[in-house]
């Protein structure tokens, strides 16, 4: 015991080691072998093949009988062979592994004889040989192959999970904190900018996935950095046998609908293509030593990102894309740029801007021994999208209402912009098995995703000249596209040992993640010029506004940034207490590091004191532990594996998008300096404009100039600078944290195929989650309130601290943690295998989440006003969630026949995804958000007068709408809860068919697969059904039911309702949008062997 115990310890002194992801990339078999009196045989021998590859896995039974084999690749089929002198060998053939789970093969020998040497079974068709303890969903390759999807984006497999359907969120969680890794490599949208995932949705290939796992409530510790959910996928092994594909899918605008009840949807059938080609190739390099897999594709969309064209005699139309720009102005300002600053502004007649996405994927599969395999995995995806320049964005003026391309106005194809999404990911997976008792995974990745903006000009000012008071002709390099980008750097290292000492799997790892990511924006960053006429841009006069933004210290390409480490290391023992039961234990440590050096304190700031409180924008949190214990247990009640009682406790640590970190260097004032110059500003300044008379500088001149005028070339911490608003972190902020508590029963039913149901339970604590609060605001415990049954604060003109000088002090929005919050999720699912050829699954899942906020949008100030409330912005009760689907039903039938048919059906229905907040159409408590919560009032309050509206009709309408509305009728004497207005239940039904034409050659198969894929079919038959619903545009935007109108000599609040509201307004109505509506692709796949 003492030797194995130093065994164990030395293990652990030697692995200086690396898991802050849910990074999981293999399987494992584990079980007890007996003889026919149940007593354990030690040393029997456990032989695992891998077929297709003939990768060999080993392992020899301890002295409680128990083996355990690690580090396998999951799939399969395997033939796993139990072995011992004297004993019938025992076979089981067709077992296959899924990712992240541990299969259960026990074994009970008998004595050998002549007659029978050797038995074999068959492997269990049930899920429940695997062991698991938390709620998880592992989707197969042959489910991929087979599911309905026509953007073939790895979202549309997620949602089999019950608790998926939306997306990266889980369980009501944001989707942009969901963990989402291949081959245990971070593909996450670290900044949060979306919820999108990196290379335009799809980082990897769908071809190339073997398998994806959704997990919920892991009980391993080994498993984190998600709150909601997170997605473990991991990519194809070459085998044995040589193996490829080539296939073309083809979408286009005659294969969707057109039309919502009928009503037909404006430019539904304009060219809109996409075709998507590639190839997959796999094979052996040495047989059964050494293997390849290989994956390209290209998906190209002819797209045309400006629709309009200059007209003869500058008449607009716009039913024909004609604006009022004319052929010979455009002309002749393309012509005089080129003469005066040798500018290229490209054509004014073809706007070519495909979409193009393109993915290259390689991956090595090593047999070094057969206790050491290892996996190295390379992918590069990038993704470009052209776009029309912005609107009619602009700085330092008033802002146009036509946009730059439209009937008022054109630009040109060099003043296009492209949005680049580029993924370069790498991945080193070693498993080892040490000894007998010792097994090892060394996981090493690499991932670098970048969105960078894109331009074919040359380094030019951009320059909008007007007509009438209007945008008439723009050129010059789009004026938010230089230096634009969003980098993100992401590297770890972890290794994880595994000891087996009697019953007890020890489990131990260290493992370290460094990750950057940077913000580049500069407005106006080239320059920017406004004419208010073609001839005072001709002749070189004064521009109307001149603005350019640049990097303090000649910085060219400032940025805000922010690094961090993560080092984690956990101990976790699975024991076996008895055959029948198995317990989990674990425990890990997150510790989290910033690093400051990226970073300048702005004295200006840190001088203002918001109530005795001092804001220091030179330095992130200070470092922090995170603690997670873990437990979780598996019940086998009946011994054999029919009924399942499983569950478990323990806490998990999560991340935050990184933009709400980089949002206190870019509103910290140290970073760079945006020159907006007009009239007025040069005037305050000593100056005219007639100092840019004599036409357009270039960027360089321009900055030179604006030096000249006296604006800040650089900028030192003590001197510092006072922006408009202030974005700050709490020192001892800590990322979220959860506590998760689930239990579940499995049970298999008796029947005479693979039937099983499950039925969960989860229930969420928040620990730590991220809010944000405006210091500059004072707390309203003071304030007056309004009389009468809606008694809100009334916000004083003097809410906002002030400096010495009185001086209202800029709104500081600081990021904090709260502990408020939870929420919980019950789900039953059904499988089952009637026949060899189908397979059928259902579930049912009801969430509820509440929450202070989900940090919806990307800058401090939109989360704020996004958010409804009665009582200001620091003062958010608790809620529902942003984005919770309350309820949802998903079932899916998968049909193979004999003649090459593949069938697969999906019926998915929900309520929720579009969830709004009752809310009043103007500021009445006059906290400067125009977000605040309606107070419903009881018919009593109306009735005595309590809650008074200004007119009887005004009255009459809302009570009407209200008794007329569940909800509304159901919580009145009440504030109005954010986020309870669901959406009405939407029922859609995808379908995938796929037949295949086989021919065996020289024993090779060879096949053509023809495909058809069509979500929301049931449009197909009538163009109202599968059509989701939103707020009636009749109401508005926003759930906005009542307008306050002031208060009356009494100290009460007084109510109009708006027209649109009386008791027969219809809360809902069709979303006539294109997406709503059936489409379609069709597909050919050559594949052999």
């Amino acid at each position: 015991m003492m030797k194995r115990m130093r065994s164990f310890l030395s293990a652990i002194m030697l692995v200086i080691a690396v898991t802050v992801n849910a990074q999981v990339t293999t399987a494992t078999i584990a079980g007890k072998v007996t003889d026919t009196n149940k007593e354990a045989i030690i040393g029997a021998t456990v032989q695992a093949v891998h077929v297709p590859s003939g990768t060999m896995y080993g392992a020899i039974t301890n002295v409680d009988g128990r083996y355990t084999i690690q580090g396998m690749r999951s799939g399969g089929p395997y033939t796993v062979s139990i072995s011992y002198i004297g004993f019938q060998t025992q076979v089981f053939k067709e077992v296959t592994l899924q990712l992240g789970e541990v299969y259960n093969i026990d074994a009970q020998l008998g004595e050998s004889s002549e007659l029978l040497q050797e038995v074999v079974v068959t492997a269990q068709k049930t899920k429940f040989s695997t062991e698991k303890t938390g709620a998880t969903t592992n989707i197969s390759n042959t489910q991929i192959v087979n599911m309905p999807s026509v953007s073939r984006s790895i979202t549309d497999y997620s949602r089999l999970s019950a608790y998926g359907g939306n997306g990266m969120s889980f369980a009501g969680s944001d989707g942009r904190t969901a963990n989402f890794t291949i081959d245990g490599a971070n593909f996450n949208n670290n900044f949060g900018l979306s919820s999108n995932l990196p290379g335009g949705g799809n980082p990897v290939s769908i071809e190339a996935i073997d398998e994806i796992q959704v997990v919920i409530s892991p009980f391993d510790v080994r498993q984190t950095n998600f709150i909601g959910g997170g997605i473990n996928a991991i990519t194809k092994s070459g085998t044995n046998t040589y193996k490829g594909t080539a296939y073309i899918y083809h979408q286009n605008e005659n294969m969707r609908g057109d039309a919502v009840d009928r009503e037909t949807i404006a430019g539904a059938r304009e060219k809109d293509q996409s075709t998507t080609y590639g190839f997959t190739i796999g094979g052996p390099i040495i047989k059964n030593k050494l293997f390849f897999f290989a994956n390209g594709e290209l998906q190209k969309t002819p797209t045309i990102a400006n629709r309009w064209r200059a007209s003869e005699d500058g008449v607009a139309d716009p039913d024909a894309f004609l604006s009022r720009a004319t052929v010979a102005d455009l002309q002749r300002v393309s012509d005089f740029v080129k003469d005066k600053y040798g500018y290229d502004t490209g054509s004014f007649t073809s706007f070519p801007s495909d979409t193009k996405n393109s993915k290259l994927l390689a991956r090595l599969d090593w047999n070094i021994t057969n206790n050491h395999h290892l996996a190295l995995r390379y992918n590069y995806t990038k993704n470009t999208v052209w776009l029309a320049p912005n609107a009619s964005s602009m700085d330092g003026g008033t802002r146009m209402s036509g946009s730059r391309t439209s009937q008022y106005a054109m630009s040109y194809a060099n003043s296009m912009y492209s949005s680049d999404n580029l993924v370069h990911s790498f991945s080193f997976d070693l498993n080892s098995r040490l000894s007998d008792n010792l097994s090892n995974q060394l996981l090493a990745t690499y991932s670098k995703l970048d969105d960078v903006r894109g331009t074919n000009s040359s380094v030019f000012p951009f320059i909008d000249i007007l007509k009438d008071d209007q945008n008439y002709i723009s050129l010059g390099e789009e004026l938010f596209t230089y230096n634009n980008a969003v980098h993100n750097t992401v590297w770890n290292i972890k290794d994880d040992v595994t000891y087996y000492l009697g019953n007890h799997k020890i489990m131990a790892g260290l493992n370290y993640e460094h990750q950057m990511a940077d913000n580049q924006y500069l407005r106006n960053g080239t320059g920017y010029y406004r004419y208010t006429s073609m001839d005072d841009f001709f002749s070189g006069a004064a521009p109307e506004i001149v603005c350019l933004t640049y990097g303090y210290n000649g910085e060219n390409e400032p940025a805000s940034r922010v690094q961090f480490s993560k080092l984690g290391a956990y101990l976790q023992d699975e024991w076996n207490v008895r055959t029948d039961f198995k317990v989990t234990a674990g425990l890990r440590f997150d510790g989290l590091f910033f690093d400051n050096g990226d970073l300048m304190t702005n004295n200006a700031i840190l001088d203002l004191d918001y109530n005795g409180r001092h804001i220091d924008t030179g330095k992130w949190p200070g470092s922090s532990l995170t603690i997670s214990p873990r437990v979780g247990f598996t019940w086998d009640v009946l011994g054999d594996k029919s009924l399942k009682v499983r569950g478990g406790t323990g806490l998990f640590s999560g991340r935050l998008p990184l933009v709400f970190f980089t949002n206190m260097p870019t509103n910290g004032g140290m970073v760079q300096y945006q020159a907006q110059i007009n009239a007025k500003n040069a005037a305050d300044r000593g100056f005219t404009m007639d100092e840019f008379k004599g036409g357009i500088l270039s960027t360089e001149a321009l900055k030179d100039k604006i030096y000249s005028l006296g604006y800040p070339q650089t900028i030192t911490p003590e001197e510092g600078t006072v922006p408009s608003s202030i974005c700050g972190i709490d020192p001892d902020f800590k990322m979220p944290q959860v506590w998760k508590t689930s239990i579940a029963v499995d049970y298999t039913v008796p029947v005479s195929f693979p039937l099983s149901v499950t039925v969960e339970g989860i229930f969420n604590k928040t620990i730590n989650a991220a809010m944000l609060t405006d210091w500059s605001q004072r707390d309203i415990s003071g304030f007056t309130r309004f009389n009468g049954a809606d008694n809100r604060p009334v916000f004083p003109s003097d809410a906002t601290y002030t400096d010495a000088a009185g001086k209202n002090l800029p709104s500081a929005y600081m990021l904090e943690n709260t502990s408020r919050g939870y929420g919980w999720s019950t789900s039953m699912t059904v499988n089952a295998r009637p026949a060899e050829w189908i397979y059928l699954m259902a579930a049912y899942t009801h969430t509820v989440s509440k929450e202070v906020t989900s940090l919806p949008g990307s800058n401090a100030s939109s989360v704020l006003n996004y958010l409804s409330t009665y009582e200001g912005v620091n003062n958010f009760r608790l809620h529902n969630g942003l984005n919770v689907t309350p309820d949802r039903f998903i079932a899916s039938a998968t049909i193979n026949d004999k003649s090459g048919n593949h069938y697969s059906l999906i019926y998915e229905t929900w309520r929720g995804g579009y969830n709004y907040s009752y809310m009043l159409a103007n500021d009445m408590n006059g906290d400067g958000y125009n977000y605040d919560a309606v107070y419903i009032p009881t018919d009593k309050q109306v009735a005595d007068g309590s809650f008074r509206f200004v007119s009887e009709d005004d009255k009459t309408r809302f009570m009407d709408y209200v008794h007329g509305n569940s909800y509304l009728k159901n919580n009145q004497g009440k504030y109005a809860e954010p986020n309870s207005l669901y959406s009405p239940w939407v029922h859609r039904i995808d379908l995938s068919y796929k037949h295949d034409f086989s021919l065996n050659v020289a024993g090779a198969k060879h096949t053509l697969q023809l495909s058809f894929d069509m979500k929301n079919v049931l449009n197909f038959f009538n163009s109202s059904w599968g059509v989701s619903k939103y707020l009636n545009p009749a109401i508005g935007s926003d759930a906005r039911i009542l307008k306050y109108e002031g208060v009356d000599a009494d100290g009460v609040a007084t109510f109009s309702t708006p027209k649109s509201i009386d008791g027969n307004t219809k809360t809902w109505t069709l979303n006539h949008s294109i997406g709503q509506c059936w489409y379609a692709s069709i597909g050919i796949k050559y594949c052999f062997n």
